[in-house]
């Protein structure tokens, strides 16, 4: 009995987990920045249209299999024997996606360096990453620091910055795995953050690689003011 209590936890964990990462997606797309696109030329427009269109497509596709995802954990919860073994697979993805291992695969890499204002250097990596987690970024980093849901980027007497209580010196380098496509287009539109950064005379660089790695995240993520929930066992079988 307590084995299969034990279980029900993790499946529901599981499924808030992948939840989360659902209502990720759809905030990428929901955050579009409308205003950059209302500028744009018609060609331009359709070109972007066709774009978002796909992601909305591949959104729903994704849905779909998370939803099946969910619904095979409710039936292998009765069949203990393959049970262990899908928990096994999904406790693996949940620690990719919290930052807990190394990742590799397509992105890009964008580099800014130091001038003489660095609160300006500071707002612009705040807003950079804001842009790439809206642009359906799987994971980031800072100077090969990386950036979780817990990270603090700050700016201390206008002298360093720290990134997860480290320091870190330019040249910012912000990698980011995701589409590489999608991240691209996301930084590059007309008026968008490159051309934002290059109208201030800062200095930026940028490419997009299919092989880049970005490291596991050494820190500690603690919840103080959250606990686990667990569910009447009789409301659970319901």
């Amino acid at each position: 009995m307590k084995a299969k209590i034990t279980m029900t936890i993790s499946i529901a964990c599981t499924a808030l987990i992948l939840t989360m990462i659902m209502f990720t997606q759809f905030k990428t797309v929901d955050e579009t920045d409308i205003t950059a696109i209302e500028t744009m030329r018609e060609t331009e427009l359709r070109s972007e249209l066709a774009t978002w269109k796909t992601k909305y497509e591949e959104l729903e596709s994704k849905i779909d299999e998370n939803e099946n995802r969910i619904n095979e954990y409710k039936t292998e919860l009765e069949n203990d024997a393959n049970a262990s073994t899908i928990l096994e697979n999904e406790v693996k993805e949940a620690e990719s996606y919290l930052g807990k291992t190394n990742l590799q695969g397509q992105g890009i890499v964008v580099t800014l360096k130091d001038n003489d204002t660095r609160d300006i250097i500071h707002s612009d990596l705040l807003e950079l990453i804001n842009e790439l987690n809206i642009a359906g970024a799987e994971a980031i980093s800072i100077n090969d620091e990386r950036i979780v849901s817990t990270s603090e980027i700050v700016l201390v007497n206008n002298t360093m910055i720290l990134v997860n209580t480290k320091r870190v010196a330019g040249p910012y380098v912000v990698k980011a795995i995701g589409d590489k496509q999608y991240l691209q287009s996301a930084l590059t539109i007309k008026d968008g953050y490159v051309d934002l950064i290059k109208s201030d005379g800062k200095d930026i660089e940028y490419y997009v690689d299919d092989n880049i790695v970005i490291p596991a995240y050494d820190g500690e993520q603690v919840l103080e003011h959250a606990k686990e929930y667990i569910e009447d066992e009789e409301e659970v079988k319901k």
